[in-house]
């Protein structure tokens, strides 16, 4: 109940909705360990991802920490899948264009993306990656440009960069100026935001 939320913290709740990229969305497929999963929620918050798809049809679904996550898995919401193609279909469906991480021959660079296109982000497994389905359902892979010795960063760092760059073109476009919610979707989700 609005009530009960003081008028500094509903400002905040409102000024977050509405910066909220409805169509900007991620998918974790079978990310094994759960601080990795709580830190890129964490991420999500911080860029404004409102929702992301959990994806596990190896890996049992992770209990994702509100301590580790700094509460972020409060604000974001989640849904489960178990198999590739029902994921992706439905994000297919809604309009999304699909890009996974992953180190291939037809991966491009992170900065080619366009992220300013209505974009799902598919990050893999730590130690197998994404799943050859996941790969070929995609509209393209990408992978992070990197200039060390090693050829991959953490998951959580990984889906972090990727996400900012994101929020920078999103940013420079005037993205997070105009919320992509109606009035009346934004008021139902302040009363929601209220009670949680």
């Amino acid at each position: 109940m609005r009530q009960f939320t003081t008028e500094k913290r509903l400002e905040k709740i409102t000024r977050t909705i509405k910066s909220r990229q409805q169509s900007l969305h991620l998918v974790l497929e079978n990310i094994h360990d759960p601080h990795n999963v709580s830190a890129i929620f964490r991420s999500c918050d911080a860029v404004g991802v409102p929702d992301v798809s959990l994806l596990y049809h190896v890996e049992d679904f992770p209990k994702v920490s509100r301590i580790t996550s700094s509460s972020a898995v409060k604000w974001v919401d989640k849904e489960r899948y178990t198999n590739v193609d029902e994921c992706f279909g439905k994000l297919k469906a809604k309009g999304f264009k699909i890009y996974t991480s992953m180190l291939d021959e037809k991966a491009i660079p992170l900065h080619e993306i366009d992220f300013t296109e209505k974009v799902a982000i598919v990050m893999g497994n730590e130690n197998r990656g994404a799943s050859e389905r996941a790969a070929e359902l995609s509209d393209a892979t990408y992978y992070i440009p990197m200039m060390g010795m090693i050829q991959s960063l953490n998951v959580s760092v990984a889906a972090a960069v990727t996400l900012y760059e994101a929020m920078r073109q999103r940013k420079n476009k005037g993205m997070y100026d105009e919320s992509e919610l109606s009035e009346e979707q934004i008021e139902k989700t302040i009363d929601d935001w209220c009670e949680r």
